[in-house]
């Protein structure tokens, strides 16, 4: 989504002339920044930002689309520094876009100590990246929620030598990652043993949704075994569109790894002995050979350690991958799960994210993210899940109530929460803690009303009401807080304060606030009454922020103070009249002044208590906020299938190695929601040991790549716990979406479309198993037809046979088919299409109808020319176009015989006789040697071996004749 500012003003701000020199001299020598790194530096100009050079260029395309707003500082004009301004506001949503959606690091210069508007010299203030916005979440997304958790994580690779006996290339790759999701102060670690395509790092990365990874540097030469597993790793993070930055291989040591997390975990995350020391080295995670290095490396970059109020305050995780089903990237882009970076904003129903996102909350919005990168392999679970969808899909009213009435107007407590752990809250954070506290009331009124079953009563009541009640009781303490210290009648004027009566001294300085106002209008009327004005018309009372308060009058009426200058001393004159004051309103404005900002003394330390005592709470309502976000997305999945254009229905998912997948009228949940589109769904039907193998071919545009998509968006739907868009289902649980979809050229990394295929390819058999789903749409397109085609037999035959997944495999390669011949449960099916005859005078062309219906067997016919000429090509290319296929048709035709295997071993012994048979009558024993008779003084003569030929072939010309294999290998030869 292009960037939207409006305004090219934005750009106007000039940088000061005198300063152009000196810092042209500075930005030059700073230090240069690496090609890879995509890092945006942000010059803070005091009212505005400046960028310069490369960066300059980046934002006038970017943000303001236009090359008009570039201004060239120094000699030389446009070969001085290229250089462009943004407001402060324009500067803020350009580096929440840069960080969130172009993957882009960031650093913010400040002007060096005694340096102004003039600055030459500045220093590095903030640096963030998409893992790490630990230095500017408050200043860019102070009041903006977060949908997406950033993660950074660290990874660390231990190769183990080979067992003896094996062979040399057979070494353990042991994978250790540490990672951090700093917005909820989580850090966790993985180990697991992985293989040369980094498929379960790539599952995890999908898994955790990682948007930085930190990596060791390689040497220079690259050509060592670390430096090659290096790059291949950096592969695999590319593809994830996964930032990555380089540290120190120094770095990555557990040296001082345990006293580092004493300082950071919440102490009950430390076992204690039973003398109550705290023993750090029982910290499981630590007894991990590789994970502790990551874990070092990640807490050095982050510098969690400098910041006070991370100490103590960190929970810590170990990270199971088979807890979750595997997804890879191409599966990610394949099922249209969320928005390709750079991407964020476009149509809501264009991805499984957008379409099943009706949450109220942002807690919410977020949860819903990782379960659907995270779909379950626990069928309790995933029926638990099922269940309190169905609570909410027979409920409409209470539906409705909890989205509209209770969820809709709850904050994202979590991110409140930081902002007390961080001691930045403010009354209004304590205020809307408070207005959520008032909704639990109805929370839990809704959900003891809902119109359910027995069983699923106690399901809702296990997950939700028990807790909520729980949290009730807890937090009407921090209600009572808020009512008996803050003045709520001042809410309605947003006005956050805290009562006077609250505290004694507070309350006195309020009484002589209100003693003074009250000295202050008695004065206006005496005044008013000495001068003979109108009281408020004629004779302001002001409080002006130079003089404080004072009186105003027209000009017209300056002869009534002229004459009297001692008793009415005049302070200024402006066009709006002339300002004085008296001995006593000068005062009493000081008097006022004073015990004000006493007050405002007083309430800030008074504010500081109560913003205090309401962080102690901040546990119950990270705990509340989990649940809030739970319920959110469980309604949100029973309002999306109530909705669809067909409602979906609950899934019946069956044990894990379950013999079938059926489907019936299935849609895509994505494709059937788009304007003008009347979805037409298929059946599928998937039996192990049967049908567990599908090839589907059929014309472009027909439907082949929507109908094995959306059987893997089903699966998914399924196993998150969503209904699904089909009139019945039946599936197992799958331990993996494997997809091969679509690949593009990687120019950049030097990667091109048949080489990005065969990766992602290898890493599908790689990691593959049995409960596996695989899908797999065109493969082999990227070279030749010979050579693509002998590659998606192979690895069909390979799946089919070997690993035993289920897979469906849409294809143009018709010779595919025949692999149903040879492997009883591969099964063919094709898209059907409609071509009417043309007319023989020629006067009308063929006419093709797709009618998106998947049917069982081969399709007859390719259709690419009917594509051609649905795209308006030239009728003389469309003609020769057709006049070649015919020609290969025909002469495909005369050598794609469907022959017999026995008939071809037949005619292939005939020949070797025939053969034989020859060769014995033309050749002569001369010891040990056979010489032919072209070497004989006497039997040179060609002809003679020909006539011997004929001879042999009318012996063996009526078994010949007889044998169609033979026939045809003749016609070829003919």
């Amino acid at each position: 989504m292009a960037l939207m500012y409006g305004k090219e003003k934005d750009a106007g701000y000039e940088i000061d002339n005198v300063s152009h020199p000196g810092f042209c001299s500075f930005f030059n020598k700073l230090p240069p920044k690496s090609p890879e790194t995509g890092t945006i530096r942000l010059f803070d100009r005091g009212d505005y930002y400046s960028v310069h050079g490369p960066d300059a260029l980046y934002v006038a395309t970017h943000v303001y689309h236009t090359n008009t707003v570039i201004k060239y500082l120094g000699p030389g004009g446009r070969g001085g520094l290229p250089s462009v301004t943004l407001s402060a506001t324009s500067a803020k949503t350009f580096l929440r876009e840069a960080l969130t959606a172009r993957q882009l690091k960031v650093q913010i210069w400040v002007p060096e100590a005694g340096q102004g508007k003039r600055a030459t010299k500045f220093r590095l203030d903030k640096e963030a990246s998409p893992g790490n916005l630990q230095d500017v979440e408050e200043m860019l997304f102070g009041n903006a929620d977060i949908v997406s958790a950033p993660v950074v994580m660290a990874i660390k690779v231990a190769s183990t030598p080979a067992a003896p006996g094996a062979p040399a290339n057979a070494r353990t790759k042991t994978v250790g990652i540490a990672f951090a999701d700093t917005s909820i102060r989580e850090l966790g670690v993985a180990e697991y043993v992985d293989n040369d395509s980094f498929s379960n790092t790539e599952t995890l990365i999908i898994q955790l949704a990682v948007k930085e990874a930190i990596v060791p540097t390689g040497t220079q030469s690259g050509t060592t075994e670390r430096d090659i597993e290096l790059k291949k790793l950096r592969d695999v993070l590319e593809r994830c569109n996964v930032v990555i930055t380089e540290r120190k291989p120094s770095e990555f040591t557990s040296r001082s790894i345990q006293d580092d997390l004493v300082r950071l975990l919440n102490p009950s995350f430390i076992p204690s002995s039973s003398n109550g020391v705290d023993t750090a080295s029982a910290i499981s995670q630590l007894s991990l050979p590789v994970a502790p290095s990551s874990l070092a490396a990640l807490i050095t970059y982050l510098s969690l350690l400098s910041d006070p109020t991370n100490h103590s305050a960190f929970t810590i995780r170990t990270h199971d991958l088979t807890q979750f089903m595997r997804l890879d990237a191409s599966a990610l882009r394949a099922l249209n799960l969320t928005e390709a970076p750079g991407n964020i904003g476009s149509a809501k129903n264009t991805t499984l994210l957008g379409l099943l996102n009706k949450c109220k909350t942002a807690q919410g919005s977020r949860l819903l993210a990782n379960w659907l990168k995270q779909p379950l392999v626990n069928l309790h679970e995933i029926r638990k899940r099922q269940n309190l969808v169905d609570v909410f899909v027979q409920d409409p009213n209470s539906r409705r109530s909890l989205q509209d009435e209770q969820l809709k107007l709850l904050p994202d407590m979590h991110r409140i929460c930081k902002r007390f752990q961080k001691s930045v809250a403010s009354l209004e954070d304590v205020v809307r803690v408070y207005q959520a506290v008032l909704k639990l009331e109805g929370l839990i009124s809704n959900l003891e009303n809902v119109d359910t079953s027995e069983e699923y009563k106690t399901l809702v009541d296990e997950t939700y009401l028990t807790k909520f009640k729980e949290y009730e009781t807890s937090l009407s303490k921090y209600a009572d807080m808020v009512q008996d210290t803050l003045d709520l009648d001042e809410l309605e004027n947003h006005n956050f304060v805290v009562k006077p009566e609250y505290d004694e001294e507070l309350q006195a300085l309020a009484e002589r606030i209100q003693e003074t106002r009250d000295a202050l209008d008695e004065e206006h009327r005496r005044v008013a009454g000495e001068l003979d004005l109108d009281l408020d018309k004629k004779l302001h009372l002001e409080n002006s922020p130079v003089h404080g308060y004072c009186f105003r009058m027209s000009k017209n009426d300056l002869k009534k103070i002229s004459k009297d200058t001692k008793t009415y001393p005049e302070l200024g004159t402006l066009k709006s009249g002339v300002f004085f004051t008296t001995r006593k309103l000068k005062t009493l404005s000081t008097q006022f002044s004073e015990t004000t900002a006493e007050y405002k003394k007083k309430q800030s330390k008074l504010v500081g208590e109560i913003v205090a005592i309401a962080a102690t709470y901040t546990p119950i309502l990270e705990l509340w906020n989990t649940v809030i976000a739970h319920l959110d997305v469980i309604i949100s999945f029973a309002h999306v299938a109530v909705n669809a254009p067909e409602p979906y229905i609950k899934p019946e998912v069956l044990e894990k190695g379950s013999g079938s997948l059926t489907l019936k009228d299935a849609r895509h949940p994505c494709l059937e929601v788009q304007d003008d589109i009347s979805f037409i769904p298929n059946d599928v039907e998937m039996i192990k040991d049967d049908s567990e193998f599908q090839i589907i071919t059929g014309p472009n545009m027909g439907g082949k790549s929507t109908y094995i998509r959306q059987v893997g968006v089903i699966a998914l739907m399924a196993q998150t716990g969503s209904f699904v868009p089909c009139s019945e289902a039946r599936l197992p649980i799958f331990d993996s979406v494997l997809c091969r979809v679509g690949a593009g050229d990687s120019q950049l990394r030097g990667v091109s479309t048949f080489m990005a295929e065969m990766l992602e390819t290898a890493s599908i058999l790689r990691s593959a198993s049995k409960d596996s789903l695989i899908i797999i749409d065109e493969l082999g397109r990227g070279t030749s037809t010979y050579d693509g085609f002998g590659l998606a037999w192979a690895i069909s035959e390979h799946i089919a046979s070997q690993i035993h997944a289920f897979c469906m495999f849409a294809t143009h390669f018709h010779e595919l088919t025949t692999l149903e011949q040879q492997i009883s449960h591969v099964k063919n099916l094709h898209v059907v299409a409609h071509v009417s005859a043309a007319d023989d005078d020629g006067s009308k062309r063929k006419d093709m109808t797709l009618l998106y219906k998947v049917e069982s067997g081969v399709c007859d016919q390719s259709f690419g020319i009917h594509v051609a000429e649905l795209a308006n090509f030239p009728e003389n290319v469309v003609k020769l176009a057709k006049q070649k296929a015919d020609e290969l048709e025909d002469f495909n035709a005369d050598h794609d015989m469907d022959l017999d295997p026995e008939a071809v071993e037949e005619g292939t012994k005939l020949v070797e006789q025939l053969l034989n048979t020859w060769a014995g009558r033309t050749s002569v024993q001369d010891g040990e040697d056979v010489v032919m008779f072209d070497d004989a003084d006497d039997s040179g003569d060609p002809g003679a071996q020909l006539a011997e030929l004929k001879k042999c072939f009318e012996q063996f010309q009526p078994q010949l004749e007889d044998n169609a294999w033979v026939k045809q290998v003749l016609s070829t030869l003919a």
